[in-house]
């Protein structure tokens, strides 16, 4: 495919961003990948591209397109966490804990977990003081290893009601704080973005057993579940915060496989919206703009939980009372989805849809502009 291309079927514009050789994979869809420039003109995103030395950091320039590699560790790295405030990006190798900065590229090891808790960091508060994340015992990592297909490990980790325990880690007094505990499947970790002190979680497992969002103070230890079942067989999940911190908004469905909408809870009155969409427009993964005016979705093949015959779209959303009214951006035909979902995001000025796909036969990362050329 070339650099920039508009798609016949919808008239939108893409553009590669990922201007380079490898496989090239933008952030999960709750993970805030953008940082403004050095300068502050303009905006940059962080993601991960594959290299001779494993898959390493990058950050493209979102103006000119070009990328600039932000690390060259050697090991395995994970996690997709990054400070606006001090413009560093937070990994782990193993049980270490590192951050790098975007700008200098140089590498801090900020935790090495103890011996008998080998934890996984998955997110950073709003004014970076503090690291999120889950401890699970090792029958989980058991399972993983026998059955490392979703099919195979999803429901056998749900069912074996494995200890887990949510902490913290204070980065200026490296202190691990335990803050829950259960034998339950926890993950989905998300600071506020306004609130240092408020994590999302959910409760993993088959969406219709489960209550699967919640929130914790860290501080006081107290939980609210964000989401109550109604009807039998009703879902909920793939929750994520607003951009104001105001509400979280999630994927549910009214039951399971029949009725489609996105759910958002006011965090402070507890009110439920609710906006329906179509079968079809049922997605994976949303997101919402940056100015809360607009959705976005990845939609989904005929093998996920809609059986949508016409689902596989890069989808616009704009709430039109209790709905949503779709447009669409990409035709995903060639989109394999069981091998990479395409996990939207919206770019910091609100004027595109970020996404990844792989129906080049390798994964790349493109964004969408909202606004039509002009013939």
């Amino acid at each position: 495919m070339p650099n920039e291309w508009i798609d016949k079927n919808t008239g939108h514009e893409i553009i590669k961003l990922s201007r380079r050789t490898g496989n090239n994979n933008s952030f999960y869809f709750h993970n805030n990948p953008f940082l403004k420039t050095p300068d502050g003109k303009g905006w940059e995103m962080i993601y991960y591209g594959s290299t001779s030395n494993g898959n390493q950091l990058f950050a493209v320039n979102l103006q000119n397109f070009v990328s600039t590699q932000v690390t060259h560790f050697n090991g395995r790295m994970s996690g997709e966490i990054l400070g606006s405030k001090n413009r560093d990006a937070y990994f782990q190798s193993g049980d270490s804990v590192f951050s790098v900065n975007i700008d200098s590229h140089d590498v801090r090891l900020l935790y090495v977990f103890p011996e008998d808790f080998k934890g996984h960091i998955a997110s950073v508060n709003a004014n970076e003081t503090l690291l999120a994340g889950v401890w699970s015992s090792g029958e989980e990592r058991e399972i993983l290893k026998r059955f490392p297909e979703k099919s195979g490990f999803f429901n056998r980790i749900y069912d074996a009601h494995i200890p887990h325990v949510l902490f913290t880690i204070n980065l200026q007094t490296k202190e691990l704080n335990k803050i829950d505990s259960e034998d339950n499947w926890l993950n989905h970790e998300q600071f506020s973005p306004v609130d240092p002190d408020l994590l999302l979680y959910g409760h993993e497992g088959p969406w219709d057993k489960v209550d699967r969002s919640w929130l914790i103070n860290v501080k006081t230890k107290e939980k609210k579940l964000l989401h109550k079942r109604t009807v039998k067989g009703e879902i909920n999940g793939h929750e994520w915060w607003s951009p104001d911190g105001k509400r979280v908004w999630f994927d549910l469905q009214n039951p399971r496989s029949v009725t489609f909408y996105l759910g958002g809870v006011d965090i402070n009155t507890m009110q439920e919206k609710r906006l329906q969409l179509q079968r079809n427009e049922w997605s994976i993964h949303y997101n919402l703009s940056p100015d809360e005016k607009l959705f976005c979705g990845d939609g989904g093949d005929s093998t996920q939980v809609a059986r949508a015959k016409d689902g596989m779209w890069i989808y616009l959303f704009h709430p039109e009372a209790d709905s949503l009214h779709s447009e669409k951006l990409v035709d995903m035909r060639y989109q394999k989805y069981r091998g990479l979902e395409p996990n939207v995001h919206f770019s910091p000025d609100g004027k595109s849809v970020i996404f990844r796909g792989n129906f080049e036969g390798h994964n790349e990362i493109y964004a969408v502009k909202l606004k039509k050329e002009k013939n």
